[in-house]
């Protein structure tokens, strides 16, 4: 585990596997932390590769302050790791909240972000939820019983044992840090700044409760120009926890194409 020094002075706590030339950022969501992304990287070929797995603020061993969870403040928090690791220019793969973060990367950053996967990505635009689930949700923080049921409503092929890791992991993540980041990634707002992105853009879509196809084509990559979509169909939010193996190809087809 290493750690770096955002400019507001938090600690960002990150791993870093392989020394390849090609850069991966692996950028976990809302209520986990990095460890989210273990049985995908398991499964990728990271020959050539240089994989970097951040915890953002508030998750996993980074610090966890009670205030500055943003979308903008996130993605200021993986460029302090690239600038700290001296990395040029990134991949960077975003799940869920992090793929939001990952489409803030691409739009602001384009001179930093060479290609991004999103996973069953909240859009630019937010994610508009029922009443009832917007009160399951913002309590969420510190509650094994309300995440138990986010996740049994979100995903559909995950292993009970699979389950209990991110409910273990999600009891490290500060409630706090829950509250808020939900507030951030349900509105969004930044739907504008899509039509910025330049790279090389994949969005991976499943039969997610929240976020089916329909809703990341007409929200995402519709706004991107040269944006791919790819579906895979029986899993549902998690997508790299309940079928890591398909994930990791689809990861793996995206480098590799963009190499030729």
């Amino acid at each position: 585990m290493h750690v770096t020094q955002a400019n507001d002075g938090i600690k960002i706590a990150y791993r870093s596997f392989g020394d390849g030339p090609e850069v991966v950022f692996l950028v976990h969501g809302w209520m986990v932390s990095g460890a989210v992304h273990d049985d995908l990287l398991e499964h990728l070929d990271r020959d050539g590769l240089r994989v970097i797995v951040p915890d953002l603020r508030g998750a996993g061993q980074s610090d966890k302050p009670e205030a500055g969870y943003s979308i903008q403040r996130y993605a200021d928090d993986i460029l302090a790791i690239a600038d700290a690791e001296g990395i040029k220019s990134f991949t960077v793969v975003g799940h869920s909240m992090g793929g939001q973060i990952a489409q803030w990367l691409a739009a602001y950053h384009p001179d930093r972000v060479n290609g991004a996967v999103l996973l069953c990505p909240v859009p630019a635009s937010g994610a508009p939820l029922p009443p009832e689930a917007i009160g399951l949700f913002s309590s969420a923080g510190g509650n094994r019983d309300a995440q138990r049921t986010i996740l049994g409503l979100a995903c559909k092929e995950l292993s009970p044992a699979s389950l209990e890791r991110l409910l273990d992991d999600g009891a490290r993540t500060l409630p706090e840090a829950v509250r808020l980041s939900f507030d951030v990634w349900r509105t969004g707002g930044f739907s504008d700044a899509l039509g910025s992105i330049k790279a090389p853009l994949l969005v991976v879509g499943t039969d997610d409760p929240f976020l089916p196809p329909a809703a990341l084509r007409g929200e995402i990559v519709s706004k991107v120009r040269g944006a791919r979509f790819a579906y895979l169909p029986g899993p549902g939010h998690y997508v790299q926890v309940e079928r890591p193996r398909e994930t990791a190809a689809l990861l793996q087809a995206f480098l590799s194409a963009r190499r030729t």
